[in-house]
């Protein structure tokens, strides 16, 4: 599982970049500026959370831990589920998709919880 998150922590980390460089400099003008924070919000989460899953991808790799599937689907469902919402929120604007942003939060805290419950489990010595 170690390759797929490191993966998606890449794939994910890049699309932050971009997404953050398009609002900033394409949208700015034509976005109001309470909008323009939550597209940073959006950006923010999903930026830290593609390093939670670069971070799992080691972990996993280094640990051979085969249960990194769960945190890592946690991470991912809730990257598209919190920063998806909003950013459907603020171009489409469509206020409804922020309804759906407290489930991606609440991912992500699953996410980091079965990923402290694996770090407490491990049986080596590297920590």
């Amino acid at each position: 599982m170690g390759r797929i998150w490191l993966l998606w922590g890449c794939v994910l980390g890049l699309l932050s970049v971009a997404l953050g460089a398009f609002g900033t400099h394409s949208l700015k003008e034509f976005l109001e500026p309470d909008k323009m924070d939550v597209l940073a919000t959006a950006n923010d989460y999903m930026r830290f959370h593609a390093l939670a899953l670069l971070g799992l991808g080691l972990w996993s790799h280094w640990e051979k831990w085969s249960s990194s599937l769960w945190a890592g689907v946690s991470f991912l469902l809730g990257i598209v589920l919190f920063s998806g919402s909003l950013y459907i929120y603020v171009l489409l604007d469509l206020r409804v998709a922020a309804m759906i942003t407290p489930v991606g939060g609440s991912l992500f805290m699953v996410g980091w919880l079965l990923f402290a419950l694996a770090v407490i489990r491990t049986k080596s010595s590297i920590i």
